[in-house]
């Protein structure tokens, strides 16, 4: 088995309770949704675990939503109208990426389009940190919440193919309380840093951090990054 950090050691343990070739069948009687999620995730699906894992460490690092009043403020001088604007660009560009890609679907290459968007992400947060220009800020945030949107599409993808429909709803349940507590725990990761380090040290080394995050998922989930089509690995082996 590769090694793995640290932070996936609980999942493991909990996939003890469960057979490793069935991954929690129905008949094996296991119906606690961290060991079942935990053996689907670790054992013969890691593209799961690596999905769920990247979205929660890159949106923990990269909460600088949380400060835009204090940039709106302090920084680029612009007042409630800029921070009304600095609010909406990630989701107008979260619209328009959105709209793209209802033209043009993701048939190939998927993992690495997906490390890209979420490396692309972290870039985006960086020159928000570093800009002193309302417009470059603008852009920037735009180019967060369109990077954002890609991979999201992917990672929901992925985890919807990957996932037996026997465990669906325990796995979806339990990414999609890794993404809330991602945003909540981000924000407040961004409040301590800026609180310690300063408001734009806090943006900019969250963006690092996020790139980080995708250096080492890279590393630790191969698999994942070279990942083609968004089909069941399941159904093309």
């Amino acid at each position: 088995m590769a090694w793995r950090p640290p932070v996936f050691w609980p999942a493991w343990y909990w996939s003890a309770c469960c057979p490793p070739a069935g991954c929690c069948p129905p008949a094996s009687g296991c119906r606690w949704t961290p060991c079942c999620w935990a053996c689907v995730s670790s054992g013969s699906r890691p593209d799961i675990l690596g999905a769920i894992s990247l979205d929660l460490f890159a949106v923990l690092l990269g909460g600088a939503t949380a400060l835009l009043p204090v940039f709106a403020r302090d920084i680029l001088l612009t007042g409630p109208w800029g921070l009304g604007l600095l609010r909406s660009a990630p989701a107008a560009g979260a619209l328009l990426m959105s709209a793209w890609l209802m033209r043009h679907p993701i048939r190939r290459r998927s993992g690495h389009i997906m490390f890209a968007a979420v490396a692309v992400f972290g870039l985006a947060t960086i020159l928000f940190g570093l800009s002193r220009s309302f417009p470059l800020s603008l852009l920037a945030l735009m180019l967060l919440g369109s990077a954002d949107v890609i991979s999201v599409v992917i990672r929901g993808t992925l985890v919807q193919l990957e996932t037996p429909d026997d465990m669906r709803g325990r796995v979806n349940s339990v990414n999609s309380l890794f993404i809330g507590a991602s945003n909540q725990l981000g924000e407040f990761e961004s409040g301590v840093t800026a609180a310690w380090l300063g408001t734009v040290p806090a943006v900019v080394l969250g963006g690092a951090g996020t790139l980080l995050v995708v250096l080492l998922w890279m590393r630790w989930f191969p698999q994942l990054a070279r990942r083609d089509q968004l089909v069941s690995s399941h159904e093309t082996a």
